[in-house]
């Protein structure tokens, strides 16, 4: 990156950023109910010290110069503006992932009783840049409750100097000219369930045990993210089945499921804002009735294949190469707008039947073991066409799904846990009580 747009080599006031490639479309796509916003929350085992939490935001104020921006529009693209404004911490009193007010920061700190929470618009980042942020935040707190944390635990530390890696567009970086774009997917099955009244998106987490689950993973010879697609897959098939004759007809018989993948796990990259994409297995009703073996093993084979280098190298060309064409770059703001819109729904959610995103297993000293519960991510409110989406993340030996739904139906969410309970995995409900 250009170090004129280094927020340490010039006035802080004069620092700006291009919305990266996959953060181009939410602005256009956000409303009061699609947010675009998401959560981590971490379960303490003691009540939060508000005053240690006050002086751990205040110590990382000057750290994250990339997320303290505003959303600016231009004439023909968006763009963010650095501000001075403070952290928002607030008392944790209204339900998760709402909007944030233009003109505003687009990330704030929750605390209520033992929860503390941040949320971010993915206009900023994705949910791995989020939790390097939250990571840093809770290790200053708890430094701040006088627990000695190992000097060698690696985390963002206030005053040092910030790379300029962090704040870089990745899929730039790694963007490769003369590929071949990806083919178009037909639509994919919805479930057919009713919306909730306004205000529409509500929480269920389950929290299970790691060990289990990689017990009966290991028995079938993948991964829990595997493992858990596969129930997904394998509960939206009994969705389908179980609809009348007329409605089966209607509906797509194409079940897919998208995935985020971190490309900070196939590229060298430390940048702090968006760098993900997805991978969509699927199975094909079709084809006839699939047993649960039989889908862990399209998933597994469907995973390997789509997270190869090269495959993602058509994805990201696809992405980035239509964002450098003279034409769509000579597009007003407005128009632009109007296109991301109808892509989003036209060759977004229409391509696939619901999302699970795993943030994978995150590790803390031992010493923070000991005050930590576990760790919840929530994904942003799915809209009027998806309905459902699912968040995972694992810390020691708890895994906690998050389910965030805008329907009356909790189907989906019964049948996938009673599948996962008639494996002999214990499941203990949570919701995000705010009283």
């Amino acid at each position: 990156m250009d170090s004129k747009n280094n927020p340490y080599q010039k006035k802080p006031d004069d620092f700006w950023l291009p919305l990266d490639n996959a953060a181009k479309i939410y602005p256009a796509v956000i409303s009061r109910e699609l947010t675009a916003v998401f959560r981590i929350s971490a379960v303490l085992k003691g009540r939060i010290k508000i005053k240690s939490l006050i002086k751990a935001v205040h110590a990382l104020k000057d750290r994250f110069p990339y997320y303290k921006v505003l959303l600016k529009k231009g004439f023909f693209w968006y763009y963010l503006e650095y501000t001075d404004h403070k952290i928002p911490v607030k008392v944790e009193n209204q339900p998760p992932c709402r909007r944030f007010p233009a003109g505003g920061l687009m990330f704030r700190i929750l605390a209520v009783k033992n929860r503390l929470s941040v949320e971010f618009s993915h206009i900023l980042t994705d949910g791995s840049g989020a939790f390097e942020f939250f990571k840093s935040l809770l290790v200053i707190y708890f430094e701040n409750c006088g627990i000695k944390i190992p000097p060698d635990f690696d985390f963002c530390r206030p005053g040092e100097i910030i790379p300029e890696e962090e704040f870089e567009d990745s899929y730039n970086r790694y963007f490769k000219e003369s590929i071949p774009p990806m083919p178009m997917q037909p639509k994919a099955f919805h479930v057919p369930f009713p919306l909730r009244a306004v205000p529409r998106f509500d929480v269920l987490n389950a929290v299970l045990s790691i060990e289990e689950i990689k017990t009966r993973a290991g028995e079938k010879g993948v991964n829990m993210t595997v493992y858990l697609t596969s129930i997904y897959l394998f509960v939206l098939q009994d969705i389908y089945k179980s609809l009348k004759s007329i409605s089966r007809y209607k509906k797509s018989k194409i079940l897919r499921i998208q995935v985020p993948v971190n490309l900070r796990n196939i590229y060298p990259s430390a940048t702090m804002r968006n760098f993900s994409l997805f991978v969509m297995p699927e199975i094909d009703l079709r084809l006839g009735h699939y047993t649960f073996d039989e889908i862990i093993k399209t998933v597994y084979h469907q995973m390997q294949l789509e997270t190869d280098e090269k495959l993602i190298n058509k994805v990201i060309s696809r992405n980035v190469g239509s964002e450098k064409k003279l034409l769509v770059r000579g597009i007003p703001l407005f128009l632009k707008s109007l296109i991301l819109y109808l892509k989003y729904y036209s060759l977004g959610t229409s391509q696939y039947s619901g999302v699970i995103t795993n943030l994978g297993h995150v590790t803390f000293p031992a010493v923070l073991n000991e005050c930590i519960e576990y760790f919840i991510i929530t994904p942003p409110p799915p809209n009027k066409i998806l309905k459902i989406n699912c968040g995972m993340i694992g810390f020691n030996n708890k895994l906690v799904l998050s389910f965030g739904s805008i329907t009356k139906s909790k189907e989906l969410e019964k049948k996938f846990l009673k599948f996962l309970i008639d494996q002999g995995i214990k499941v203990k409900l949570t919701t995000y009580k705010i009283d």
